[in-house]
């Protein structure tokens, strides 16, 4: 199945091919940057892809050979700052964000070329981020005037540390791609002539693994990193997840496979 939402200005779409879900921000005029109508489609599309039964795995991807540029500069006050009619504003941006981190099913975002800005953000949202070699990456406010949004900045506080972030916001660099990874902006790099082959076994890993399991500790590791780990209520999320284990056809699936020495095809599925 193949959906194509066009916007004015750029577009998001997406193709589902053997339960992964691909979604591809394309804008090649503004090098993939996003504008306020991306923004709005993206928070239209994730709730569909949760809650469609036949994604297993969404991967978040630019298209060409930059991944985005951040928020189009055109378009810079309507994405992150549009008023509205009690006088306040939304930020477009952080409401896609959101949209993309409350997904259920794990998200990968695969960085090529330049990933600036509120193009780190969204990828951020995804559970990790894999880059090329050859991706460049900075969050560049400070050379712009404006303010990096509030959960971009507290998202880069819990993945790099405060030192690390001040010193990315307030110098607004841009980092390689290896310079990244080891600040803890991306999870891993890969070799550019391998980029493409390497992200699929990937993403096909992914596809292979119990969604049980994946659901289950994508949901519990959100809730320890939103709540702190003595949080109220964090002991009995746990206790119902794993109460919830042994009823899983998985677990028995897993054991099965693991003790004939044969790849297991697990079989639950999310209600609703």
């Amino acid at each position: 199945m193949s959906i194509v939402s066009e916007v004015r200005t750029g577009r998001i779409s997406v193709a589902i091919v053997d339960g992964v879900a691909t979604v591809e921000i394309c804008n090649p005029a503004q090098r993939n940057a996003l504008t306020k109508d991306m923004c709005l489609e993206i928070q239209k599309l994730m709730p569909r892809l949760d809650a469609d039964p036949d994604v297993a795995v969404v991967v978040l991807r630019g298209a060409g050979g930059t991944f985005c540029a951040g928020a189009a500069i055109s378009e810079l006050a309507s994405v992150l700052v549009d008023p509205q009619e009690d006088g306040s504003s939304v930020d477009h941006l952080s409401a896609a964000d959101a949209a993309v981190g409350s997904l259920s099913k794990p998200t990968v975002a695969l960085v090529d070329g330049a990933c600036m800005g509120g193009g780190w953000q969204i990828a951020s949202a995804c559970d990790f981020i894999i880059a090329n070699e050859r991706a460049v990456i900075g969050l560049t406010p400070a050379k712009i005037g404006i303010i990096y949004p509030r959960p971009g900045i507290e998202r880069l506080i819990r993945l790099v540390g405060h030192a690390k972030a001040k010193y990315i916001l307030l110098t607004g660099q841009t980092f390689s791609a290896t310079e990244a990874r080891a600040l803890g902006l991306v999870a891993d790099v890969v070799p550019s002539e391998s980029f493409e082959e390497k992200s699929a076994a990937l993403v096909s890993t992914l596809r292979s693994r119990s969604r049980f399991s994946m659901h289950s500790m994508k949901r519990l590791m959100d809730l320890t990193d939103a709540c702190g780990s003595g949080a109220a209520g964090l002991d009995q999320e746990w206790a119902k997840a794993w109460a919830a284990m042994p009823d899983s056809p998985d677990m028995e699936i897993g054991i099965n496979a693991f003790l004939t020495r044969q790849q297991p095809r697990f079989t639950w599925r999310p209600v609703g």
